[in-house]
């Protein structure tokens, strides 16, 4: 009898794998605190992104980690090919997020 492989059966869904990647690549940046805010980002909002807001972010992640998180906090100014309506979704979640986790107890 041959063996079964269920893989083999199950079509892949690029939209899925791609947020999957982009997910795994966002809480594992090397910088913590650009984890803690493009992680949960991912998460939360990463189903809802359209195509172009996907490329933006796959953008965003190109960069050098201090560099973006600078961005996102507003320390330094972001280079206009980033300063989308992704980066300011970006910074209103990081200011949400971590208003709710300081209220939580965090920090």
């Amino acid at each position: 009898m041959a063996e079964h492989d269920a893989r083999a059966e199950t079509p892949s869904d690029p939209r899925r794998e791609r947020l999957g990647r982009l997910t795994f690549r966002a809480w594992r940046r090397g910088f913590r605190e650009a984890d803690l805010v493009l992680g949960p980002f991912m998460e939360a909002e990463g189903a809802a992104l359209s195509d172009a807001e996907l490329d933006a972010f796959e953008a965003l992640l190109a960069e050098d980690d201090h560099d973006l998180y600078a961005w996102i906090i507003e320390t330094r100014p972001t280079p206009p090919p980033h300063e989308t309506p992704l980066i300011t979704r970006l910074r209103a979640f990081m200011r949400t997020h971590v208003s709710a986790a300081v209220a939580e107890g965090a920090g």
